[in-house]
Formats: C-alpha cells, sequence, structure tokens
C-alpha cells in the first residue's frame, strides 16, 4: 500500500524536537543506548536527540585519544531527516577536541561502505598490507539509522578496522556518554560555521574514491561487454550520486529508477507493520517499483537492484520473479565468487555467514569444497576476519555482504549495498542467467528450503535468561520428527555466544534470541522438507525454549 500524507513525518517538528527536547539520564528509554550498528532513536521519544550526540561525540573523540587513534576521523551521512543535524552536532565537538575531520566535498551524503572503505585505504601500509597500529591511524563515524523509519537517527563509530566497534569499544563509549549526558552543556564545542571553516576540518572527494577503486572489486569490464541493462533503486538514500559517476567511469548502462530524495519518504510502500521502512530487501518496501516494472518497465532492464538509506543493504529484483530472498541470494554469490571467478583470493579464506542465515549456504560451500564460518547475528563478527583475509566473503540473512577485492586483499569491514548490485550484473553478464534463474537450478540440486522469522513476546527477566543457556538445558531429542544433530548456545566458527540457542536436524533448524531493544525474542527457523514442516519446526520451537528457560 502506497504511503498516505497521514503516514508522512513532519520534517520540522522531527528535527525541531532534535534540539527542544533534552533526555532525563534516569530514564532507561532515553540513554545512549549501542546495539549491534550504533546508537539509534528518534527526537520525537527524547531517544535521539542533541544531548546524545554531544555526549557520544566526546566520549569518542576520548575513546580514540586512549586507543592512539590520531589520524583523521571520516565522517558521512545518509539521507534522514535528523542525519545532516547530528553530522553538524558531531563535527562542533571534533574540532573542539583537536581532531581532523574529513567531510564530504561536495556536501553531498555518505554511505556506510564508502566511510569504511576509504578508512581501510586511509590505513593501509606502503606494501599494500592492512596496518594495525601505528601513527596517522584513521577511524570514523557514520550518522545513520539505517533502512529504519524516517522519523529515527542513528550514530555509529568504525575503529580502525573500518567496520562497526566491537563491544568492548562500544560499551565504553556508551558507559562515558551516560555520564557526560546529563551535563552535556559543559561539554566544549566550536559553533558548525566556524568548526567547519577551521584548518581541522579537510574535505575529501568520497564518491570518487570510492567509485574509482570500484574495478578492484567488480569486473566492470564483463558488465560493460554483455551489455547488462541495470537499474538501481537508491530507495531516496546516500548511493543515489554514486551510480552516473559509475557509467562516466566504466562505460555502463545503470539507470537510476528513482533518483528523489525526500525525507519523509512519500513514495515509498508501507511495510507489514504499518511503519515506512526502506529496506531493499523487503517485499513491502519494494512493492511500487515491482508493480511499475511489471506494468512495462522490465522492457528497459535486465534486472533491478536496490540500497537503503545508508547503502549497507542490497535488494535484487528479477523479472518473473520479484525480489530475491537474500538467503537466496547470498547462496548464489558465494557459489560463483568460490567457483573460479576470484582467482587472486587467499587460498583456503571461508565463506563467513550468521547462525541464522540459510543452510542453503552450507550445501552450497560443502559442493565446492569451502570452508564455512559461522558467527552470532551482527556484521561485527565478520570485521576481523574480513580484515585478516580468513573470510573472503561475509554474509547475513537481511541482506548484508561484503566480500575481498579481486587480489585478496580487504575491500569494506561493514555492510556495502552496492558492490552486491554491481555483482548481480557481473553474474548475470558472465553466465547469461540472472541471480533467480541460477538460484531455481540450486534448489534443483541442494533442495528447496522454507525460512520464516516470527517474534515472541518476552519479559526482561527471559531475555537474561538466554545468555546463560547452554546445550544440556534442551531436553527434547527431536525436532519436527528428526533427530536433534546439535544445540547450539556458541557460533561453530568462531566459538564465540550466540545470546540463545540453535537446534538443528539434517533437514531442519531454528535459532532464538532476544532483541537487543524490545522485550521480544526473535524465532529463525528454516525446513528442507515442507512449508508444514516448518510450521512444526515453529510450533516445537516455542516448547523447547520455555522448557530450557524453565518455563
Amino acid at each position: 500500500m502506497p504511503a498516505t500524507p497521514a503516514d508522512l513525518i513532519n520534517v520540522d517538528e522531527v528535527i525541531g524536537k532534535y534540539y527542544d527536547l533534552v533526555p532525563d539520564p534516569s530514564v532507561a528509554e532515553q540513554r545512549v543506548s549501542f546495539g549491534t550498528s550504533g546508537h539509534r532513536g528518534s527526537s520525537l521519544k527524547t531517544s535521539f536527540n542533541e544531548a546524545h550526540i554531544v555526549a557520544i561525540t566526546q566520549a569518542i573523540a576520548e575513546y580514540r585519544k586512549t586507543q592512539g587513534v590520531t589520524g583523521p576521523l571520516y565522517i558521512g551521512r545518509d539521507t534522514h531527516a535528523l542525519s545532516e543535524p547530528a553530522w553538524k552536532t558531531a563535527i562542533e565537538v571534533l574540532v573542539a577536541n583537536g581532531v581532523r575531520v574529513r567531510i564530504d566535498s561536495r556536501d553531498d551524503f555518505t554511505p556506510t561502505p564508502v566511510v569504511s572503505q576509504a578508512i581501510l585505504t586511509h590505513n593501509r601500509a606502503a606494501d599494500g598490507t592492512q596496518r594495525f597500529s601505528g601513527e596517522d591511524l584513521a577511524d570514523g563515524i557514520v550518522v545513520t539509522p539505517s533502512h529504519n523509519p524516517p522519523t529515527d537517527g542513528g550514530f555509529k563509530y568504525d575503529p580502525p578496522t573500518g567496520g562497526p566497534a566491537p563491544a568492548e569499544a562500544t560499551n565504553a563509549i556508551a558507559a562515558r556518554a551516560n555520564e557526560l549526558l546529563g551535563d552535556y552543556k559543559n561539554v566544549k564545542r566550536v559553533p558548525f560555521e566556524q568548526a567547519v571553516k577551521s584548518d581541522l576540518v579537510e574535505r575529501f572527494d568520497y564518491r570518487d574514491h570510492y567509485v574509482s577503486d570500484l574495478g578492484n572489486v567488480i569486473d566492470f569490464d564483463v558488465i560493460r561487454s554483455s551489455g547488462v541493462r541495470l537499474g538501481i533503486d537508491p530507495l531516496g538514500g546516500a548511493s543515489v550520486n554514486y551510480w552516473p559517476l559509475m557509467n562516466e567511469k566504466y562505460g555502463l548502462t545503470i539507470d537510476v529508477v528513482r533518483p528523489e530524495v525526500d525525507p519523509t519518504w512519500s513514495f515509498m510502500t508501507i511495510d507489514h507493520d504499518g511503519k515506512i521502512r526502506m529496506d531493499p530487501s523487503s517485499t513491502y518496501a519494494m512493492k511500487g517499483l515491482v508493480d511499475e516494472l511489471n506494468a512495462g518497465a522490465w522492457e528497459k532492464y535486465d534486472l533491478v537492484g536496490g540500497t537503503d538509506p545508508d547503502a549497507d543493504r542490497h535488494g535484487i529484483v528479477c523479472p518473473n520473479w520479484g525480489v530475491m530472498n537474500p538467503n537466496h541470494y547470498i547462496a548464489v554469490c558465494v557459489e560463483y565468487l568460490f567457483g573460479g571467478n576470484r582467482p587472486g583470493w587467499p587460498e583456503g579464506a571461508g565463506i563467513g555467514k550468521t547462525l541464522v542465515s540459510s543452510s542453503l549456504i552450507d550445501r552450497v560451500a560443502a559442493s565446492i569444497g569451502a570452508k564455512l564460518v559461522e558467527v552470532p547475528v551482527g556484521f561485527k563478527w565478520f570485521v576481523d576476519p574480513l580484515f585478516k583475509g580468513e573470510v573472503a566473503f561475509g554474509g547475513e540473512e537481511s541482506s548484508g555482504m561484503s566480500f575481498l577485492r579481486m587480489d585478496g586483499r580487504v575491500w569494506t569491514t561493514d555492510k556495502d549495498g552496492l558492490i552486491p548490485d554491481l555483482l548481480a550484473a557481473e553474474i548475470t553478464a558472465k553466465t547469461g542467467k540472472n541471480p533467480a534463474q541460477l538460484h531455481q537450478e540450486q534448489v534443483e540440486r541442494f533442495g528447496e528450503s522454507w525460512y520464516k522469522r516470527v517474534d515472541t513476546p518476552t519479559t526482561l527477566e527471559q531475555k537474561a535468561k538466554f545468555a546463560a543457556l547452554s546445550g544440556e538445558d534442551v531436553t527434547a531429542t527431536q525436532l519436527a520428527g528428526e533427530d536433534i544433530e546439535a544445540k547450539l548456545t556458541e557460533a561453530p566458527g568462531n566459538g564465540a555466544k550466540i545470546g540463545g540457542l540453535k537446534v538443528v536436524t539434517k533437514d531442519n533448524w531454528f535459532a532464538a534470541r532476544p532483541s537487543g531493544t524490545e522485550n521480544i525474542y526473535k524465532v529463525y527457523a528454516e525446513s528442507f522438507v515442507s512449508p508444514e514442516a516448518l510450521d512444526k519446526v515453529l510450533d516445537e520451537a516455542t516448547e523447547v525454549v520455555d522448557k530450557a528457560l524453565g518455563e
């Protein structure tokens, strides 16, 4: 359903509340809290306001100093209404702390992966290897709540490894920010108009730097020679001005389907819960585009890709298919990339996947003899493995991925929504089949699966119990009629706690973990048997979890 005027935000109100409302540090919902992708909230709910950004930025300035980070801080922002005000606030505090700040030279939006790529190329040693320590190391901040609704703001820190900061960093930053929150007006700042003219603020052409480097990660020659016609829907996000430069530099035929940027996202269709949410892998968010394509626009394209507001998520739309399930596209990507199309990748480098991603990826990995590295939920678990070349590809069920350059060096350690869209064009050009057709071939070889996620209400007490679970707490021996083969509370790929439970049989599995922001726990499940078997897995999963939690 298309958005109506009643669904749209009042931009002036959202920005006004950013400055007018002051959080109360004694109220938990108004304190600084870092999830898997930074601090997020809404100015209307007093959870993302000027005070939060002042306190967080000061905490980051202090933290980077304790870590010996003395180089420039690369800062980017997306197209959400709150992103520019928060970006300005951050620059005021950073300059007051004597931090060199690199902003976009065109005063344009900057995608999340572009900041990661800038940090990593800055931190590369003369011999091409990545530096872990030393002088003039760079880090970064991205001001974005990703695909969240238009009311929201987000603020995340990238250390010198270029990806989402680990928990030890975000915990320290959040703790210090909450100490500063009640006294934020005493944090030193330089007025923005003065700060932006300071010698500490350096202008950097993020777009040219990123696009000029793309030829080292994507085979543009094969795309160009094939004439594959790629449509891109940036969903009103930060990648909007990057695609035309790719056409110019690489001689491509990429068409930006909807180039408008509107902080109310009035052109969007409504998500399943009645909110506007800009997720390019969602059939709800992409419905307007798919309807337009099916009404005749497919005549202009061979396939269409999408990115979310900060371009860290991707979506792939194919003729006679619609929006691909991210799990299915990951499986197609890894078979293509590890199947001889990246000969410069390190021998033995693995395929990284989150443990709630489809087991189809496992079956594909086994068929090509590739090592599988299964990690907990959250792209931060791929940062070090990508940085060190232990995995050549990292992908998650929520349409996030990145992979190495053709020569085996790191590209980004944060999710990159642009390169999966470009890879879809490369795959189509090289194989003569689009990703949906290749997925159908995989189904014929490895079996069809059915996948679903459901959210179940829970309490704070129950959420706390998840962290203490062990495999021994699961007393069941079967799931949906199959013998249980594994009861996991740690990820097989790195031994890290998953904060929940995963139960696996030959053809079925489920994983349950509590939400970091809501009083729910999420159950992910998959069956290679039937839709009815999937429903049975989900029903039995609730019983297994309740018993394990002692309910």
